[in-house]
């Protein structure tokens, strides 16, 4: 007896918190929707700035977007996006809608992300994230084509340091330059062996000349960096530099400098030296930042406690032929009897809201 008036004294309170609006409710939008796509956008800029080394990362497709409202309390949107890495380095100051997504024949890395954010009266921010990148599998790659080595490989470093010490005898700069963090490594088979390649971050230093032996890379704040991407093999050696400086560089949309990555370590040596991540091929995402909002990405979410509100869908009203005569009577008394027998409407989706178009690949 007793039992049975604990579960009805839970069901009230479930009606009752019901009927307050207490229950959070959830509300799924297209996945190619203006206010889907801003809220993909934010969440990926954020990524970006909180990426410490490596490449940029661009949107290629929203597949879940949901909003979560509960009474008094500000919206959260739940996203999980699908992103590709750029040619941009996370120190290349170029925005990242103007970034080349990097192509499968050059081996493409793809991050999969679950991302919170909360809608203030100040607009989205993210308040957590966790993503999950990987090399896209070579099973698509061709022939002949680049296939990554780790950031230790002995023939890739050696390239390194070659292409380097030519850059530093050739440029005009009044600063001698130092590897600051490699980005990637391939090689290529080609006839007459393997051909290599590199990718790598650069760091000004406080030499003036190429001779000089001991040279202090400047306060990364502050020094000029570059970016270079160099090939060759034993006889063949080819180095390209781009230099930029983010703490000067000018954003013509809003006529501000940009931001300075604060990244976490070079790749180079010191206390901070991690051989872990020199054995890998690919710069990964950072994997969690959920400092505020623990629980918000578990998977194992409180369904059976959201009310799921889709969107709906399109109502098409069709017109029909009034019938005369008897059959005229028969529907009139048919219409009466379906206005007092209420029929309880289900939306139907005529296509699927989610995932959204893939834009890359």
């Amino acid at each position: 007896m007793k039992l049975w008036a604990t579960v009805a004294a839970l069901g009230l309170l479930v009606i009752g918190a019901w009927a307050q609006g207490v229950m959070p409710t959830v509300s799924l939008l297209p996945c190619d929707s203006p206010e889907a796509e801003a809220a993909a956008l934010v969440a990926q800029d954020f990524l970006n700035a909180q990426h410490t080394h490596g490449y940029k990362y661009a949107l290629n497709r929203i597949e879940e977007i949901k909003i979560i409202s509960k009474p008094g309390e500000v919206d959260t949107y739940l996203l999980e996006l699908d992103l590709l890495e750029t040619t941009c380095h996370v120190l290349d100051p170029t925005p990242v809608s103007q970034c080349p997504v990097r192509q499968k024949q050059f081996t493409a890395v793809e991050a999969d992300c679950d991302f919170a954010l909360s809608n203030t009266t100040q607009g989205l921010s993210v308040v957590a994230f966790k993503c999950k990148s990987e090399i896209e599998s070579e099973e698509d790659i061709c022939l002949g084509c680049r296939h990554l080595i780790p950031f230790n490989d002995t023939d890739g470093i050696q390239l390194i340091e070659t292409s380097l010490d030519d850059f530093n005898k050739k440029h005009t700069l009044n600063t001698k330059f130092v590897l600051f963090e490699i980005g990637r490594m391939a090689y290529q088979v080609v006839s007459g062996g393997n051909k290599y390649f590199a990718e790598y971050g650069i760091i000004g230093t406080n030499c003036t000349s190429h001779d000089d032996d001991i040279c202090i890379p400047q306060n990364h704040t502050v020094a000029i960096h570059g970016f270079c991407q160099a090939e060759g093999s034993a006889k063949l050696n080819k180095v390209d530099c781009s230099i930029f400086n983010p703490a000067q560089v000018v954003d013509p949309a809003t006529n501000a400098k940009g931001p300075v990555q604060q990244l976490l370590h070079a790749h180079t040596s010191g206390p901070q030296h991690n051989p872990t991540i020199h054995g890998l091929k690919h710069h990964k995402l950072t994997h969690l930042h959920d400092p505020s909002a623990s629980g918000l990405l578990s998977a194992e979410s409180s369904e059976s406690a959201e009310l799921v509100v889709p969107k709906k869908a399109p109502f098409v009203k069709r017109e029909v032929a009034e019938p005369e005569g008897p059959a005229a009577n028969a529907t009139a008394d048919a219409a009466v009897v379906a206005e007092k027998t209420p029929i309880p409407f289900e939306p139907i989706l005529l296509v699927p809201i989610c995932p959204g178009q893939k834009k890359h690949f």
